[in-house]
């Protein structure tokens, strides 16, 4: 089944909110067109995940997250996420796994997340970025931590999942 119009109701840098109409005489169903995104599972030498404590405005409280942001036009999605591993972290990988993608929200959103992997990641003498608190963890503690809902961002949690069961972990 295909839209019988598609427009563009709102504009933003960060989204547009789509409207489709799909059956005639009936009202649009509304969606939100936003750029995909990058997440990376890193692993250190240590056999710890690092992660990112930041400030979130849509949720007014600090989160635990894996390092992640958006997929810049013309990058691949692996380099996207090796970048925001040194960006939000100052560590390095020497390589990166795509494990593959995921949609969000598929009622709402129109875009996806590119879950990677990389393990023996480095310092590389770089500092993180302001705001955020660099966290290392193991596995059994993250696990841990998301059944206790400290680790709660579920489009990470499910990296996490999928690189256990891609046999990373």
């Amino acid at each position: 089944m295909k839209p019988l119009r598609t427009e563009t109701a709102f504009h933003t840098p960060w989204f547009e909110l789509v409207a489709k109409t799909m059956r005639e005489g009936e009202p649009p169903f509304y969606s939100l067109k936003l750029p995909d995104y990058a997440a990376i599972v890193a692993l250190t030498d240590e056999r710890k995940v690092l992660t990112v404590r930041q400030y979130r405005p849509a949720l007014e409280r600090y989160t635990l997250e894996l390092p992640s942001g958006l997929v810049d036009a013309g990058e691949q999605t692996a380099e996207s996420a090796a970048r925001e591993l040194l960006e939000e972290t100052g560590y390095r990988a020497a390589s990166v796994e795509l494990l593959g993608p995921l949609f969000p929200d598929n009622g709402r959103l129109g875009n996806r997340i590119w879950n990677c992997f990389a393990e023996g990641v480095v310092k590389a003498g770089v500092e993180p970025e302001a705001g955020i608190e660099v966290q290392a963890y193991d596995i059994a503690e993250l696990l841990q931590m998301t059944a206790e809902g400290t680790f709660d961002h579920s489009l990470h949690v499910a990296a996490l999942l999928l690189a256990q069961l891609r046999g990373k972990l």
